[in-house]
C-alpha cells in the first residue's frame, strides 16, 4: 500500500480530555510506516475547507505527550454543520480537493453525533469521486448521549466535576441554611439526555443526601410535584439541593429555559433554568437561594478529570489510527463495557450508517420512581466511569497546560473557500 497523509479534527464543544485523544492518534500514527504525516484541522474542520492545515510534524515529542493532560482544542474546534449533499455538494468537494492535494487517505474526526454524520458523508462522496478516504469517527460529547458506545469520552470528567461540585456546595448550604439560604441549584449541560445531571447523586454517600432533586429531560417537570418535593426536603432537612439538567422540559417538549434562539447546529439555544426555577421556588414557597452555572467549568476542569476517562479519550484515539491502518472504514471507535463485577473496558467498532445522527437517552431504569434520583443500575453505570485521578503537572500554582506552534503547511490550491 502506498504511503498517506493523515487529518485531524477537532468538532462541536471541547472537554477536558478530547486533546489525549489527539494525544492518542498522532502517537500511534507516528509509529505507522503506511501514514506519513499528521495534519490537524486548523478550528476544526473549517480548517480543512480553507486550506488552513497544521503539520503536527513540528510540535516536539514533549508537547504531544502534553496534551494528554491540557484541556480545551489544542488545534481549535468549530460548530459548523455540513448540510446534506444537495445543500452543499460544494463543501464535500472542497474537502476532497484538499485531501488529494495533500496526499490525505486517513480522515480521522472528533467529535459528537453531528461529526460521525459529516464523516460518514466523506467517506461516501470521497468514493463516488474516485479519490477513497478512509474516514474514521473518534467519539467525544460531555452529554454521553451517543449510541453503540458505552460512553463518551469527556463525559467521565464531567461527571466528575458535577459530582464534586455537587457535594461541596452542599456542604456549605449545609452548614448556613439555619439563618441563610436554603435552596441551592446547580444548572450542567444536557440537552436530550440526562447524564450529566444524573452524575450529580454520585455526591451522595447515604440515603437522603444532597442533592435531593436531580431533573432529567427524559422526566417531565411538573411544578406541583417539584414544590411539594422541594418544600417537604427544607422540612426535613433545612435545606434543599438541586441539580438540573439545562435541557429540562414540560411534558409538550417546551423547555423550561428555551432562550428563543438556536446555535450554528441549529440546536435551541438553551441556558437560564438554574433561575428559572429559583424564582418559582421563591414566588411560591419564599425561601431564599443561590444558584450557580456550571457552563464551560464543566467541560473544561482538567484538573479534576477522571483518570478512566483519560485513558479511554487516548485509547480511542490509538485505535482509530490502527484501525484505519488495518483498511476500516466509516466506523465508530466504541469503548465496551466488560462482563463481570469488576469494572474492565475494551475498544470496539460501530459503522458510521448506524450511528449517525441518534441520540441515547437515560434508560428508565436507571431513573428513580418518582424520577428525582437515580436507582442501585444507574449508579453501577456511573461510577466507575468517574474513578481515578489524573491530576496535570503544575507550575507557580496553577496547572501547566501544552501550548502548540500550530505552523501551517503551503496551500497547494490557488483557488479559496469562503464559508
Amino acid at each position: 500500500m502506498a504511503t498517506k497523509n493523515a487529518f485531524y479534527a477537532q468538532s462541536g464543544g471541547v472537554t477536558s480530555v478530547i486533546n489525549a485523544s489527539a494525544c492518542g492518534v498522532i502517537e500511534a500514527a507516528r509509529e505507522q510506516k503506511l501514514i506519513a504525516k499528521v495534519f490537524a484541522g486548523q478550528n476544526g474542520i473549517i480548517g480543512a475547507l480553507r486550506e488552513e492545515l497544521i503539520d503536527v510534524s513540528k510540535e516536539s515529542k514533549k508537547s504531544i505527550e502534553g496534551l494528554k493532560h491540557t484541556p480545551s482544542g489544542a488545534f481549535g474546534s468549530c460548530r459548523y454543520k455540513l448540510k446534506s449533499f444537495d445543500e452543499s455538494r460544494a463543501e464535500y468537494e472542497r474537502l476532497i480537493e484538499v485531501f488529494k492535494a495533500h496526499n490525505i487517505g486517513y480522515f480521522f474526526y472528533n467529535g459528537g453525533g453531528d461529526s460521525a454524520d459529516t464523516c460518514l458523508k466523506v467517506s461516501q462522496l470521497s468514493e463516488s469521486m474516485g479519490y477513497p478516504i478512509q474516514a474514521i469517527h473518534i467519539p467525544k460529547t460531555v452529554d454521553n448521549d451517543l449510541p453503540f458506545t458505552d460512553c463518551s469520552p469527556g463525559f467521565g470528567s464531567v461527571a466528575k466535576y458535577v459530582a464534586v461540585s455537587t457535594k461541596e456546595a452542599s456542604m456549605d448550604i449545609a452548614s448556613m441554611c439555619e439563618t441563610s439560604t436554603k435552596i441551592f441549584i446547580l444548572e450542567v449541560m444536557g440537552r436530550h439526555a440526562g447524564w450529566i445531571a444524573a452524575a450529580g447523586a454520585l455526591a451522595q454517600e447515604e440515603e437522603g443526601d444532597a442533592p435531593h432533586i436531580i431533573l432529567m429531560p427524559e422526566i417531565a417537570f411538573n411544578r406541583n410535584k417539584f414544590m411539594r418535593k422541594v418544600k417537604a426536603t427544607v422540612k426535613e432537612k433545612g435545606y434543599c439541593v438541586i441539580v438540573a439538567s439545562e435541557g429540562a422540559q414540560y411534558k409538550d417538549g417546551t423547555f423550561l429555559a428555551d432562550s428563543g434562539t438556536t446555535d450554528a447546529f441549529g440546536h435551541k439555544q438553551l441556558g437560564g433554568v438554574a433561575p428559572t426555577l429559583a424564582n418559582m421556588i421563591q414566588d411560591e414557597l419564599g425561601y431564599k437561594y443561590h444558584w450557580a452555572l456550571a457552563d464551560y467549568l464543566q467541560r473544561a476542569g482538567r484538573h479534576i478529570a477522571s483518570a478512566t476517562d483519560v485513558a479511554q479519550a487516548y485509547a480511542v484515539g490509538r485505535a482509530a489510527v490502527e484501525k484505519a491502518v488495518e483498511g476500516k472504514n466509516a466506523i465508530m471507535v466504541t469503548i465496551e463495557r466488560n462482563k463481570g463485577k469488576k469494572y474492565r473496558w475494551s475498544i470496539g467498532e460501530a459503522p458510521l450508517e448506524k450511528v449517525a445522527n441518534v441520540e441515547k437517552m437515560m434508560p428508565r431504569n436507571y431513573i428513580s420512581k418518582d424520577g428525582f434520583g437515580i436507582t442501585d443500575l444507574g449508579r453501577q453505570y456511573l461510577q466507575p466511569l468517574t474513578e481515578g485521578e489524573d491530576y496535570p503537572p503544575y507550575k507557580n500554582g496553577v496547572p501547566d497546560y501544552v501550548r502548540l506552534k500550530k505552523v501551517l503547511v503551503a496551500k497547494k490550491l490557488k483557488k479559496a473557500f469562503k464559508i
